[in-house]
């Protein structure tokens, strides 16, 4: 049944070819649907219960470094105890003083060069997930508001265009899967609606919590196709469109996924 889906959506991009690949064709989902609704029961209550779920692992080792004294002083000594409250939900966005494009992970390292004097984390490092999972809990449960203002365009355009562009050697857009196809079945799996909302996620497929972009390298090579960077530009615009793509949805990090 798998087999017969991928090839449903490979005869399925022939009908969008002939249109290019520099902008959508067909428009996005109109109604956000979050990853957990496809969800076991079981799995469901993992994610929900703080003392079960594994990411809150993260959580408190984010927390125990949000307190730290580093460089020049702590996460904590600027923005106070609770001081990311609703943080998570403006991300990414374009920031002034650099000129690009931040997610969290980079609002996170910029603020440890620029205030902190310390050197940026490594992408999917244990110390930068750690503290990314701390302060997107902290706006669990909160309605994203990504906004999206001139300086940003250009990354959202590029980041519109990858999602509608097909790929890899299975020649597939990621629009294919999940605004074509979401809710179908694929290799004993639901297909959702790829929505970000619940990242930094702990996956079983992992055994351990990791980025959204560690899961947009996931999708490519599922794809048969090169993967991007980790804090890439091409990611980072792919990211900014997936937010906007997913508003109306509350942000469910430290979530679980399969």
């Amino acid at each position: 049944m798998g087999l017969l889906i991928l090839i449903g959506l490979w005869l399925a991009s022939a009908a969008i070819v002939a249109q290019g690949n520099d902008a959508p064709v067909i428009p996005p989902v109109e109604q956000p649907v979050s990853g957990y609704r496809f969800l076991t029961p079981e799995t469901r209550a993992l994610q929900d219960d703080a003392f079960a779920n594994p990411g809150y692992l993260w959580v408190a080792a984010g927390a125990e470094a949000y307190q730290e004294n580093l460089g020049t002083g702590s996460c904590k000594s600027c923005h106070g105890e609770r001081g990311m409250v609703g943080v998570a939900t403006r991300y990414p966005r374009f920031d002034e003083g650099a000129q690009t494009l931040l997610n969290l992970e980079g609002r996170i390292n910029a603020c440890r060069s620029e205030h902190q004097e310390l050197p940026a984390l490594a992408y999917e490092s244990q110390e930068l997930l750690a503290l990314s999972s701390y302060v997107a809990e902290q706006s669990r449960g909160m309605m994203t508001q990504v906004s999206v203002p001139a300086e940003a365009a250009p990354w959202f355009r590029a980041g519109e265009s990858y999602f509608f562009q097909r790929r890899g050697q299975l020649n597939l857009a990621c629009h294919q899967c999940h605004d074509q196809s979401w809710g179908k079945m694929l290799r004993g799996d639901r297909l959702s609606q790829g929505q970000p909302n619940a990242f930094p996620a702990y996956r079983m497929e992992w055994q351990t919590l990791g980025s959204l972009h560690r899961r947009l390298q996931n999708c490519e090579t599922g794809v048969r196709a090169e993967p991007q960077a980790l804090g890439s530009r091409a990611y980072l615009g792919l990211e900014l469109y997936l937010v906007w793509r997913s508003q109306g949805l509350v942000l469910e990090s430290p979530g679980v996924r399969r």
